[in-house]
């Protein structure tokens, strides 16, 4: 029942977006908030014993969802995923200082043995994510404090996505067909 909750919370938070569009415009004031603020407090008691990093943005989102609820203030909703994306920065940018680098540390999950030619290039890599971070962070607080819903929506439900699965696959690519070559 544990791993259907993880699932099910984990999935939700990947779609806060869509779930913040759809309750903004097909539900009753405050129900999205409500919703969404027990859903993150469900995923905070279920992680509880797990990632500590990323317990910050989901106390964060407790507060926006709960005050958002309380303060009758949609708006505050939106930015959740500026919260995401300075954590992430947060904890990549971290790596960055202290090391190892995010990168090598999920690289050495599959390959514990890496060669030492492989960490200058894994740094890179977790700079350019934290590029990206920056990036999507700045989007997301100008979609969240100017744009529409639909604007924050798509940026922030899809083309943040795709941005990031774009990195992903690119780097992958790279990887795995450039980097053999040389």
């Amino acid at each position: 029942m544990r791993l259907f909750l993880q699932l099910v919370t984990g999935l939700v938070v990947l779609g806060y977006p869509l779930a913040v569009y759809f309750g903004l415009n097909y539900l009753p004031p405050g129900v999205i908030a409500l919703a969404l603020c027990s859903i993150l407090l469900l995923r905070l008691a279920l992680q509880r014993q797990q990632i500590r990093s990323m317990m910050l943005p989901i106390v964060v989102g407790i507060f926006l969802t709960a005050g958002s609820y309380l303060a009758k203030q949609n708006a505050w909703l939106l930015y959740y995923p500026v919260v995401i994306n300075l954590s992430m920065l947060a904890l990549f940018a971290y790596s960055l200082k202290h090391g190892p680098t995010m990168i090598e540390r999920l690289a050495r999950l599959k390959e514990p043995d890496l060669p030492d030619e492989a960490i200058p290039y894994l740094r890179k890599v977790t700079q350019i994510w934290c590029g990206l971070f920056i990036f999507n962070g700045s989007m997301a607080l100008y979609t969240a404090s100017a744009t529409s819903l639909a604007t924050w929506t798509l940026y922030n439900g899809f083309i943040a996505y795709l941005l990031i699965g774009i990195l992903l696959g690119g780097e992958w690519l790279y990887r795995t067909f450039w980097l053999k070559k040389s």
